[in-house]
């Protein structure tokens, strides 16, 4: 299932999480204001307001649509929205009852970073 997600500047940051929560609901997707480097977490001050609006944490000011399947990687993701939409975000995944940046499993797709999200969620704990 590819799913496909307008970016524009005057997009709320918490709309393009709905509806990356709804096709993957073991996993967020968080903006910063600057990127991190690839299996480094981002300092989790540099998270922006889910009431922002995207054009609040990017360099590059250009509208379009992005196309994300689920054997996409978190790290091609990560990659395709700072290069295309100039946005640094952070795909996260549910541990129970906390979330685990992904730094370590970037390379993972998001269909496996959700199943096993899903899996450590159904964990009694």
């Amino acid at each position: 299932m590819k799913m496909k997600i307008k970016i524009s500047d005057d997009r709320k940051i918490f709309e393009i999480q709905e509806e990356f929560n709804r096709i993957f609901p073991y996993l967020k997707i968080e903006f910063f204001s600057s990127p991190h480097k690839t299996g480094i977490g981002t300092p989790k001050k540099l998270i922006k307001n889910n009431n922002d609006t995207l054009g609040t944490c990017r360099k590059v000011h250009k509208n379009g649509f992005l196309y994300i399947t689920p054997l996409m990687t978190v790290s091609e993701l990560e990659q395709l929205l700072y290069e295309a939409y100039g946005l640094g975000v952070q795909v996260f995944r549910k541990s129970g009852k906390v979330w685990l940046e992904t730094t370590v499993t970037d390379s993972w797709t998001l269909a496996d970073q959700n199943k096993e999200g899903e899996a450590l969620s159904l964990i009694k704990r």
